[in-house]
């Protein structure tokens, strides 16, 4: 295995994982994604990106050239995809299941979309799918604690 190899195969950090997963995003909304987008999105300084998008194409997980447009390679896109999916899962159970405001249910799956296995990750889903399915289910309120 050669160096570029190596690289390429050590565990991604959550702050890579949010790149890649706002590159994602980003490509839905437009046609070409720029570094200023980027920026401008994650609220960080240009050269911070520009630091990031060379460690990011180093792993083979994105293509990028000074001044031009950002886009992720294959298996980039494939990470991100996996990323934005456990993002979606932990936003809905915590806004659906758990009647979590929208914002807060925003930045906590951010969090936790970093930190879960892919077998727990699968028990929140079988888990909302019951709960959805449940007939006895009904819509969760906060004074049903008390």
């Amino acid at each position: 295995m050669d160096g570029q190899e190596i690289m390429s195969t050590k565990a991604l950090s959550s702050t890579m994982e949010d790149y890649l997963e706002t590159v994602l995003n980003l490509e839905k909304d437009k046609k070409f994604v720029r570094v200023k987008d980027i920026a401008q999105k994650m609220d960080v300084k240009l050269p911070t990106v520009t630091s990031m998008l060379n460690n990011l194409v180093e792993r083979g997980l994105i293509n990028h050239e000074k001044y031009e447009y950002v886009e992720l390679t294959k298996k980039g896109a494939h990470i991100a995809k996996d990323i934005y999916r456990r993002h979606v899962i932990f936003r809905d159970f915590l806004t659906g299941i758990l009647n979590i405001d929208p914002k807060t249910a925003e930045e906590d799956a951010c969090k936790m979309e970093h930190v879960v296995s892919p077998v727990t990750l699968e028990r929140f889903v079988k888990f909302m799918e019951f709960v959805e399915s449940c007939p006895r289910g009904g819509a969760y309120s906060d004074d049903s604690a008390m």
